[in-house]
């Protein structure tokens, strides 16, 4: 496993270095549309703008958005562009088979996309004034909200497969879970707490809001159940992509595009 993450991650650099203005246009587009956001709030508020640390909410939320959308849509266009290429069916063919090349593929990409997300990070602090703690602990969360992501993409790939072109769904689910990742949880309180545990991504998304805005030590039990819901969530989206391989062999799909 460790060599074919090797090569996936040197896969990804030389992907990334051919192409550069894809991942400079990336990180210049996201940061563009946040500092847009919020120089139109602050025109429409006038001089009584003031957000204090819900603007260091927003900016995790968004933050956490950006980085579920390249993750999401990483392993769904990669799908299409070895469909289009006529070398999907190599890839489910291999004898680590599809869904380990593609984990480790998301895990090569993941690497290199913390970059561009950490870059996209400190542009808007600084046009914004935010100040974020960023203790080692926030780590955890993150972790969990890294793995609900990839679950929610193996569950769009899946789809992927069957389906072939997915941009316009793709599209369509990156604003449910802009709201999902910036709702602020933390201030739910009685049925609603058991809800904000259900919702996929938000217990890690609201455990980093509590240590970089608030500076707060890491809760355990909010942690577990982070865990809990990311493992869950990541198990689904691969038991449905394993059924979709299986339904996509079965009609022999995987050559045609």
């Amino acid at each position: 496993m460790l060599k074919l993450f090797l090569a996936e991650l040197r896969r990804s650099w030389i992907m990334s270095i051919r192409y550069p203005v894809q991942s400079i246009g990336r990180i210049f587009v996201f940061a563009s549309i946040f500092y847009g956001l919020f120089l139109s709030s602050r025109y429409v508020a006038g001089d009584a703008f003031q957000l204090g640390d819900r603007l260091d909410s927003i900016i995790i939320g968004y933050v956490l958005w950006t980085l579920t959308s390249f993750i999401l849509a990483s392993l769904a266009g990669e799908l299409q562009i070895e469909a289009q290429t006529g070398t999907l069916e190599q890839l489910f063919l291999s004898r680590y088979g599809a869904t380990k090349v593609f984990l480790m593929r998301m895990l090569a990409d993941l690497s290199l996309q913390i970059v561009q997300i950490f870059t996209i990070l400190v542009i808007i602090m600084i046009l914004t004034g935010s100040r974020l703690d960023f203790p080692p602990t926030l780590l955890l969360p993150f972790l969990t909200v890294v793995l609900g992501a990839n679950g929610f993409a193996f569950a769009l790939g899946s789809l992927s497969l069957i389906f072939k072109r997915l941009q316009e769904l793709l599209g369509v689910t990156q604003f449910p879970l802009l709201f999902l990742l910036t709702i602020p949880t933390e201030n739910w309180t009685g049925s609603a707490r058991i809800l904000a545990a259900l919702l996929p991504m938000t217990p890690g998304a609201e455990l980093l809001r509590d240590l970089m805005v608030r500076g707060e030590s890491l809760n355990l039990t909010k942690l577990l159940i982070a865990f809990i819901n990311s493992t869950v969530y990541f198990a689904v989206g691969l038991w449905i992509f394993r059924q979709a391989e299986g339904k996509a062999k079965q009609q022999g799909i995987l050559r045609g595009y």
